[in-house]
């Protein structure tokens, strides 16, 4: 047991390592296709932000430009004469507000990428995002409205050029803005400059299901990795099962020769004793001690012969070379002498009852196999029984199929035990230790028997309750 789950921890710890492997793997494939994604959008939109530029009768802004100036004509009016400090800061949020709405709303760049996006064969469907770094009021003086963080360490250049007064540049020796929302790419910043506002802005866009084009992206990679750990984990199951399954057998192996070298030493005992007392000079001339010994012998030799021919018909059953001699006989009738014939010997001191309700019909059987079946049932709940046996058979019709149960209120059968005691060689046990005799062939030799008449056996057993075992037959 301490080398089964050894060999089951370090399996399962082997196929963990690979998990976590396939999974930093996978990460890293995802964060480097999400890496590409951003930067073939961030090229196609900085050659559509370029191509727009070059051709100068096209400006994006331009309605923008005269909404924002006229309203900044108004408000700059409006600021000298607002003395009160949350009176001024809620204008200019105010001011900040109209001023993201125009930008976000009049604005003709999205339209031109979507366009630009769809001669180039990608995907064109996306949100636009506008934020303000930096907002100034002009009028008799300037009102600063908003200043972002970044934009104070950054040292503008000719931040007002030539003409409308457009920023031109910022100092490339300077940091750029990290944008926390991976879903969002930076196409451009921009200046904006009028007559009565000075304005500097960044112009993103987002794909909303950027996940799923991502997910498209590495399907390849993901499925191959999902594949490879599903062989391996199958490939595990069904080594480490058949290892389980080859050293359950190396043990049946070993139990059965044991078993049967006890089984076979015990008759042959007995025969090689009797075989001396009759050397004896006083036995041979008691001819009551000569009948006795010899039908000793010839006792313990049937019972000889009955174990080398159970072990002889069972590899004929498993070479299927045996066919079954049936014929056609009154189930019930079968049933009453098999029963009875069991009573005056190895059942004499067991209680046994019967009840049938067969109606009469006559089923296609080997007597003898068949008997031997019945007899191996009822054989079982008289040994493995530790007190007085008491023995139920009961025999119904049931979906066109004879239904023949044997209830016993022996030692009963464990759950895990169930599963196997119809195999060969199997015998349960407690402690490995085996209380009762047997060569664990009894059970195995019951289902061929039943399978070769082209039925089935079943148990329901509880330890400490008895069991029942129920045998189905065609007819």
């Amino acid at each position: 047991m301490k080398k089964r789950n050894t060999i089951l921890l370090l399996g399962v710890a082997a196929i963990a390592i690979l998990i976590i492997a396939q999974i930093i793997i996978i990460r890293g494939i995802w964060k480097q296709n999400h890496e590409m994604l951003d930067l073939r959008y961030r090229l196609l939109s900085q050659e559509a932000v370029s191509t727009i530029r070059r051709q100068r009768s096209i400006d994006v802004y331009d309605t923008v430009r005269f909404i924002l100036d006229n309203y900044s004509q108004k408000v700059s009016k409006e600021l000298p004469g607002i003395k009160d400090e949350k009176l001024l800061e809620e204008k200019k949020k105010e001011i900040m507000e109209y001023f993201t709405m125009v930008l976000n709303k009049e604005q003709d760049l999205s339209d031109y990428l979507s366009a630009y996006f769809e001669r180039m064969g990608v995907d064109k469907e996306f949100n636009h995002r506008i934020e303000i770094v930096h907002l100034e009021i002009i009028g008799v003086d300037t009102f600063p409205v908003y200043q972002n963080e970044f934009f104070t360490r950054r040292r503008p250049t000719d931040q007002r050029g030539p003409g409308q007064g457009a920023v031109t540049g910022i100092s490339p020796a300077l940091p750029e803005p990290v944008d926390t929302r991976t879903s969002n790419i930076l196409v451009e910043r921009r200046g904006l400059e009028d007559n009565y506002y000075f304005l500097f802005f960044e112009y993103y866009i987002d794909f909303t299901d950027k996940r799923m084009m991502v997910l498209r992206a590495s399907f390849a990679s993901l499925a191959m990795s999902i594949f490879s750990l599903l062989v391996v984990v199958i490939l595990f199951r069904i080594t480490y099962r058949n290892l389980m399954e080859e050293r359950r057998l190396s043990n049946l192996k070993t139990d059965f020769i044991n078993n049967m070298t006890h089984e076979l030493k015990t008759p042959l005992a007995t025969i090689t004793v009797a075989g001396k007392t009759l050397e004896m000079q006083m036995i041979r001339t008691d001819e009551a001690k000569v009948l006795e010994t010899a039908k000793m012998i010839g006792k313990q030799s049937v019972h000889l012969n009955q174990l080398i021919n159970m072990i002889l018909e069972i590899s004929m059953w498993e070479r299927t070379e045996y066919q079954l001699d049936k014929k056609k006989v009154n189930i019930e009738d079968l049933m009453n002498d098999i029963v009875s014939s069991f009573k005056v010997g190895p059942g004499n001191n067991a209680s046994l009852s019967q009840k049938y309700s067969f109606n009469g019909i006559e089923a296609d059987i080997d007597l003898i196999y068949f008997t031997t079946m019945i007899n191996n049932l009822l054989s079982n709940a008289v040994k493995y029984s530790d007190k007085d046996p008491v023995i139920n058979v009961e025999g119904i019709i049931s979906d066109n199929k004879i239904c023949i149960s044997v209830a016993d209120n022996g030692i009963g059968i464990s759950r895990a035990d169930q599963k196997h005691i119809f195999d060969k060689f199997y015998r349960a046990s407690s402690g490995n230790i085996h209380k009762y005799k047997g060569l664990g062939l009894g059970l195995y030799y019951v289902r061929k028997i039943a399978e070769a008449h082209g039925g089935d056996v079943s148990v329901n057993s509880k330890p400490g309750k008895g069991s029942i075992f129920t045998v189905t037959l065609p007819y």
